[in-house]
């Protein structure tokens, strides 16, 4: 399976969760923001939802400061 993951094209063998991204790209779920296909995933479906052939994400890291 291919996704796009900040324009950059990506394959893995079996098809994953949001959830399951974030963990293999090492990031925390609180501080990123996921766009899939041009669409927010809200964090609370993260784990439901099941990424697709060619899919395209945005993950913005979230940095706190002042």
């Amino acid at each position: 399976m291919r996704i796009k993951v900040n324009d950059e094209w990506r394959h893995y063998t079996a098809p994953l969760s949001v959830a399951e991204l974030l963990a293999r790209l090492s990031l925390e779920p609180r501080r990123v923001a996921v766009e899939r296909n041009r669409q927010i995933v809200p964090r609370a479906r993260y784990a439901e939802t099941l990424l697709s052939e060619d899919d395209a994400l945005e993950i913005v890291t979230l940095v706190g400061g002042g």
